[in-house]
């Protein structure tokens, strides 16, 4: 019989594929270039999509210097709140351990005494948002995370870490318009699917065999190994999964929501009463879901600020 070739259904490139604990995303590796200490990240809340019309600014691209139609996507952000600092040392066996922590209203010599010492490796701040000055998020309670700051050694992150706890910061300390970033979030979670949905495999043509079933799989596979490997497709967990797109162009960063709220509000959120960033095409999961920005670590450079003739505000609503 002839060899069959044709490609795998459904890749293992996200194995496995669980639910996700919490609907805060994390981030586990960060850029240290930083010239001057600075915190490294900022999160906001997915607001929905539009178009915008702007002068491509990619030398290498086909229509480079010509006008272009662009899908975006707005990700409101109100100001975040530092409230904790944390000292990190890199132990031999354990990896990195806290060894000191100061939180608002509290005092930081434990943190002073470490990093005079010279134990300090990293150090890291808990920051929180302000959902309750979002109208399109229905709750009140803010999203708690920690971030790395870099640049500089470590006595000049932790002077920089405590000019800023208890006290508010935008988007704009952190990024600025035309810079690449890593975003973060959860995607939008489908409970659980079974294996042709979940990884594409065919359904079953006429009868098969004598179960008469078309949406299930042939086999679990051989006698040997005596056990179901990964490679089968089974049903399970779809979506609400962590996901991380690297270099993401910001377009935008606006204080007035009106600019681009389109007619009627942006369906499932409304309007953007906040400060907003503008990202070139789509981002992980529905709307009001929270989103983490990084600074890209694949180091891709910036580029000039680009030049938008035109935002879309039509209604999305019909």
């Amino acid at each position: 019989m002839p060899t069959i070739h044709r490609p795998r259904r459904g890749s293992l490139a996200f194995s496995p594929r669980k639910k996700a604990k919490k609907p805060i995303a994390r981030f586990r590796s960060w850029r240290t270039d930083a010239e001057e200490a600075k915190i490294q990240s900022f999160a906001g809340y997915k607001v929905g999509m539009t178009h915008i019309l702007m002068i491509d600014d990619r030398p290498k691209s086909l229509t480079s210097g010509m006008e272009i139609a662009v899908p975006v996507t707005i990700v409101e952000t109100p100001p975040m709140r530092a409230v904790a600092i944390r000292a990190y040392t890199n132990n031999e066996y354990y990896g990195m351990k806290t060894i000191a922590e100061s939180w608002e209203g509290g005092t930081t010599e434990n943190i002073e005494h470490a990093v005079a010492d010279g134990n300090v490796d990293e150090i890291r701040m808990v920051v929180q948002t302000m959902p309750r000055s979002v109208t399109g998020i229905p709750k009140k309670k803010p999203d708690t995370m920690e971030t790395l700051v870099a640049g500089g050694d470590a006595a000049a992150q932790f002077e920089y870490a405590k000019s800023i706890l208890g006290k508010e910061y935008n988007v704009a300390d952190i990024f600025n318009v035309g810079e690449f970033i890593d975003v973060a979030a959860i995607t939008s979670g489908k409970g659980t699917q079974g294996p042709v949905k979940r990884w594409g495999v065919q359904l079953q043509k006429g009868k098969h065999g004598r179960t008469g079933k078309r949406r299930h799989i042939g086999n679990l596979g051989p006698w040997t190994p005596s056990y179901v490997r990964r490679t089968v497709p089974l049903m399970g967990q779809t979506g609400y999964h962590q996901r991380t797109e690297f270099n993401k162009h910001i377009i935008k960063i606006g204080t007035d929501g009106s600019d681009v709220t389109p007619n009627g509000g942006f369906v499932n959120y409304g309007i953007v009463r906040n400060g907003y960033v503008m990202i070139h095409g789509s981002l992980p999961g529905p709307s009001k879901r929270l989103i983490r920005m990084r600074r890209a670590i694949r180091g891709k450079s910036q580029s000039d600020v680009p030049a938008i003739n035109h935002i879309s505000k039509q209604s999305q609503q019909g």
